[in-house]
């Protein structure tokens, strides 16, 4: 386990070093923010997506969320990850697209699986994504909001208390009892 420990830390640290590397190439050279774009557009728009429930939009807020981010560029201080710098752009994009739009946030959509064979099988899984998707619409928006960066855009835990201003164990021990909590009901 400690082994796994420092595999971990020394794998984020790379990541961490590639980044920054890309951010100041990209500092350097406006063409190379294609690089920073190509990297992180399908996070955020996968993440915008599940927040919108709508492909045009999730494209829309996703240009939009990139466009601020290159205007803001020149003012960016990379001293964290610049994943969570974009997310904040991104949730911010999207709450301008709700003011803007007049909408209701929707709930968190669980993506499709491939359907099983067994046709029973395939009933009783729907019926556990229904159930599933019931107990997370109810949850608060700050859980749901945790399960969206975590699930659909992917981002590490690094990132997650980086974005949300929190250390690393207290998003890890939210994310994990909101998980354990979230099976409880499901097998109760």
């Amino acid at each position: 386990m400690h082994q796994s420990m420092i595999q971990e830390d020394s794998q984020r640290l790379i990541q961490e070093n590639e980044e920054a590397q890309k951010v100041a190439a990209a500092q350097q050279d406006p063409q190379a923010f294609d690089v920073l774009y190509d990297q992180y557009a399908p996070s955020i728009y996968r993440y915008l997506l599940s927040r919108l429930g709508n492909v045009e939009e999730a494209r829309d807020v996703t240009s939009q969320t990139f466009l601020t981010a290159y205007e803001s560029f020149p003012r960016y201080k990379h001293n964290g990850y610049f994943s969570a710098w974009l997310f904040s752009i991104a949730r911010s994009r999207y709450v301008d697209h709700l003011r803007r739009n007049k909408l209701l946030s929707k709930a968190l959509e669980v993506p499709r699986q491939d359907p099983p064979l067994d046709p029973l099988t395939q009933v009783i899984e729907t019926e556990r994504i229904v159930e599933l998707g019931k107990r997370i619409r109810v949850l608060k928006e700050e859980e749901q909001e945790l399960l969206r960066l975590r699930y659909v855009a992917g981002l590490g835990f690094a990132e997650l208390a980086s974005l949300l201003n929190k250390k690393e164990d207290t998003v890890k021990k939210s994310l994990y009892r909101l998980l354990a909590r979230l099976q409880s009901q499901m097998e109760g």
